[in-house]
């Protein structure tokens, strides 16, 4: 399976000529959800769930499904019938030769007074690849590859190491991290990869690897 890394929570996995993207937001490109044959929303916040990010993928293919949890499903379903599918923890579906495991339920607590929203997490193809979105969800199965919530206003860097020595997946890839500054990044790979114990890895925007 190739991963390509998108601008901040943004990845494109490919296989078998098919693509699935997982929460094409606002500070992703432009059209990072364009091509997919599956997009997978973990929550809406805008740097996760961006409207017009998604129109541009279903109008550009015809054919093109969207899963999601429920508050975002009901902002997108009216504008694409029968193409736009809810789901939440512990559902479980294929698509475009996916398959997919939902896992979790809330968003990561921001601050007490901030209500906390839902969120779900996405492991694919059996665990080869697990996107939490915004929270700390442990799947009830082995991950291969991590993608890791590195830098966020929800989370400090001793839960992001306990989190994968929690997960233990074979690797971990950075994935929120448009708020990281290019100075920090060596602290972050440093101490990470050093406390974590597991492979931790970084990709640029465009960049792809195989997992």
């Amino acid at each position: 399976m190739k991963l390509t890394k998108k601008s901040h929570a943004c990845v494109r996995l490919e296989k078998d000529g098919r693509t699935l993207v997982v929460d094409p937001g606002g500070f992703s490109e432009d059209d990072a959800a364009v091509g997919a044959d599956v997009i997978l929303v973990t929550h809406e916040h805008p740097d996760h769930f961006d409207e017009a990010r998604l129109r541009a993928a279903m109008e550009a293919d015809p054919a093109a499904e969207i899963w999601t949890l429920r508050s975002v499903a009901e902002q997108v379903s009216a504008a694409f019938p029968g193409r736009v599918h809810t789901v939440g923890h512990g559902d479980t579906f294929t698509a475009a030769g996916f398959d997919v495991q939902v896992h979790g339920e809330l968003h990561a607590v921001i601050h007490p007074d901030i209500p906390r929203i839902t969120n779900v997490g996405y492991l694919i193809d059996g665990g080869r690849v697990f996107h939490p979105g915004d929270a700390l969800t442990v799947p009830d199965h082995p991950v291969e590859t991590l993608m890791l919530p590195v830098m966020a206003p929800w989370n400090k860097i001793s839960e992001v190491i306990d989190y994968v020595r929690e997960v233990k997946p074979q690797r971990a890839y950075d994935i929120h991290d448009a708020l990281l500054t290019d100075l920090a990044r060596p602290i972050y790979d440093r101490q990470i990869g050093g406390l974590g114990g597991s492979e931790h890895l970084r990709l640029t925007p465009g960049d792809s690897a195989q997992v």
